[in-house]
């Protein structure tokens, strides 16, 4: 056996026992939620096989479940890294940034830059965006402002 046929074993027994730890606790949280609470919503999940699809391909409806079986259990086995990261660090919100990290200590190197790019491109567009609403919202009051001298009772003579 090669070094990196060992080093291949390694990382499945390792994927592995994280999966088995990882169904225990999901059988163990199912047993307070129903199956479909843990499970996407299969029409989301359909849209999103239909999008790489070409126009003419159909799924079948066992594809569709399977999927979203393994995309349900995936984001669980991501999530729950992270989680266990946040609560070593005394920290109650997991955030994108722990996200990331899940993905690249469970072994998805390839996944994570991509992510780390998507995560950085989303933080930059809410700060225009909320740059644009302060803005808008700054406008408005100005305007009102300006109304206001415009509408505005004319001053009384304090003679009259």
């Amino acid at each position: 056996m090669s070094a990196s046929n060992n080093n291949n074993n390694n990382d499945d027994n390792a994927f592995e026992s994280s999966k088995a730890v990882f169904s225990i606790s999901m059988a163990e949280s199912s047993s307070s939620t129903s199956e479909q609470e843990r499970l996407l919503p299969i029409a989301n999940v359909g849209r999103i096989m239909k999008q790489i699809l070409p126009p003419n391909a159909k799924i079948s409806k066992e594809a569709k479940e399977t999927m979203q079986e393994c995309v349900s259990e995936f984001i669980g086995f991501v999530t729950g890294e992270a989680s266990e990261k946040c609560r070593k660090e005394r920290r109650k919100t997991v955030n994108g940034d722990d996200v990331c990290w899940a993905m690249t200590a469970l072994g998805f190197d390839d996944y994570a830059p991509p992510l780390k790019r998507y995560l950085e491109r989303y933080r930059e567009i809410e700060v225009n965006r909320a740059n644009q609403n302060r803005a808008a919202n700054t406008g408005e009051n100005e305007m009102n402002d300006d109304n206001n001298l415009l509408f505005d009772k004319p001053q009384r003579d304090s003679a009259g």
